[in-house]
């Protein structure tokens, strides 16, 4: 089972990954991890930083296609993992950074994935 999971966020990953570079983003860091947590994707563009975390769903339910899914505790991980990056990339810390959740789909969708603009870090 938790191969499928983890196949699954990988699916997911690379299809969010793909529409963002379609356009014009370019990829930093994938599954960048640290000791406070992980980095799903993390992207450039001249100027900017997009900060993503990716969250693949098969169904529906109660948490509305997992745009519940991102808890305080986990908004907390990926802030203090995002300064953990910035403290390895200090040239990148005066570039403004976006911080959204993408939910991705799984099978057969009206939509690919959804974009949820999460508080700035």
């Amino acid at each position: 089972m938790a191969d499928g999971r983890a196949a699954a966020g990988r699916a997911a990953e690379g299809r969010v990954l793909a529409l963002l570079q379609g356009r014009g983003w370019s990829l930093l860091e994938q599954n960048w991890r640290c000791r406070w947590g992980e980095i799903d994707l993390l992207l450039t563009k001249p100027g900017r930083l997009l900060l993503v975390e990716v969250k693949a769903r098969r169904a529906a339910g109660p948490d509305l296609w997992g745009s519940r899914r991102l808890s305080q505790g986990q908004g907390r991980r990926l802030h203090r993992s995002y300064a953990c990056w910035l403290a390895a990339h200090p040239e990148q810390a005066l570039l403004p950074v976006e911080v959204v959740l993408a939910l991705v789909r799984l099978g057969p969708s009206p939509w690919a994935v959804r974009w949820l603009r999460l508080p700035d870090l």
